[in-house]
Order: C-alpha cells, then sequence, then structure tokens
C-alpha cells in the first residue's frame, strides 16, 4: 500500500469529494442522503468550510482517495466548541487505514482551532465506521431508533462523541 498524504483541500479537489462522497450516498452505508451531489452544491458547500469548519483530504500517489470535514454542530453560541464531523473514503479505498489517517488529522485540526469536543452520527448498522471512531477514542452516546428514512425503511442513528480538552480552562 501507498503511502496516505493528508492535506487542506482545494477547490481544485471537490470534483473528487464530490465523486467519493456520491459513492457514500449510492452505498447507502454513511448518510440519510438520496440525492446525488453535482457541482453546484459542492461548490456552496466548500464555501462554508473554510476557517475552522475545514475539510481534509487524504491522498495516494497524488490522487484523492478520500476527505473528512469538520462541521458546524449547531448554530447556537453554547456549541461553538462543538464540531460535527464527516468521512468519505473511495470504495476501493475502505478499511485500508485511509480513515483513520483522516480522522487523526481531523482530531488535530479540531484541537488548533480550539473546538473541545467532536460528535458524529452514524449508522447503528455501520460496524466498520463504529470501529473506526472506538479505536480513535470516541464513545457511544446511545442510539436514535427510527431516527430517519432510507429508501423508505426507517433507520436507527448512533451518536458519538470525544472529548478533546476537559475543561474551559485547557484551553
Amino acid at each position: 500500500m501507498q503511502e496516505i498524504r493528508i492535506r487542506h483541500a482545494e477547490a481544485r479537489d471537490l470534483e473528487q469529494i464530490r465523486l467519493i462522497y456520491n459513492q457514500g450516498i449510492e452505498d447507502r452505508i454513511a448518510t440519510l442522503e438520496l440525492d446525488q451531489k453535482d457541482m453546484v452544491y459542492m461548490t456552496s458547500w466548500f464555501g462554508e468550510h473554510q476557517g475552522r469548519y475545514s475539510v481534509l483530504v487524504a491522498e495516494m500517489a497524488d490522487v484523492v482517495v478520500g476527505w473528512a470535514s469538520l462541521n458546524r454542530y449547531s448554530h447556537r453560541c453554547a456549541y461553538d466548541g462543538v464540531a460535527d464531523l464527516s468521512i468519505y473514503v473511495e470504495r476501493s479505498f475502505r478499511g485500508h487505514g485511509v480513515g483513520q489517517h483522516l480522522l487523526e488529522q481531523l482530531e488535530k485540526k479540531a484541537h488548533s482551532q480550539s473546538f473541545h469536543k467532536i460528535v458524529l452520527f452514524t449508522f447503528a448498522k455501520n460496524q466498520l465506521g463504529q470501529g473506526l471512531y472506538r479505536k480513535r477514542g470516541f464513545r457511544e452516546i446511545g442510539i436514535f431508533e427510527k431516527q430517519g428514512i432510507l429508501d423508505g425503511q426507517y433507520v436507527d442513528v448512533m451518536a458519538m462523541e470525544k472529548v478533546l480538552r476537559e475543561s474551559l480552562h485547557a484551553q
């Protein structure tokens, strides 16, 4: 396996990010989204992910094979220290450490941006994803039963979290 390089995403990466995101939508393993994303959507999304809420990409041999983002958890100022995360890996690279490298660097980015906690929501049946998160110290908070609808069926969604900073004084 070639070396995985993590870097900040650039506008030139958007097409590959879009393709990988759409794979996640098609495969029905990572999101309740149903509609394929086009470049208009992705350009707007990327514009919202600058500065604190950034996007990282994983490259192998100069090809983007995965991406991760810190997302706004809530617009309420009380939650400014909490980030939601997204991670998507190109189909043929899943299970090869790409997600682990992305998550490790995303945590460092979150810490440097003064987030004290990262939360995520994953399908309760997504054992591969949960294994990745648990390896990095995320803990299960609980399961929202029948939280969303995917392909006409209710699905359970698991909430997980990792505290990066223990107190306000640690900042």
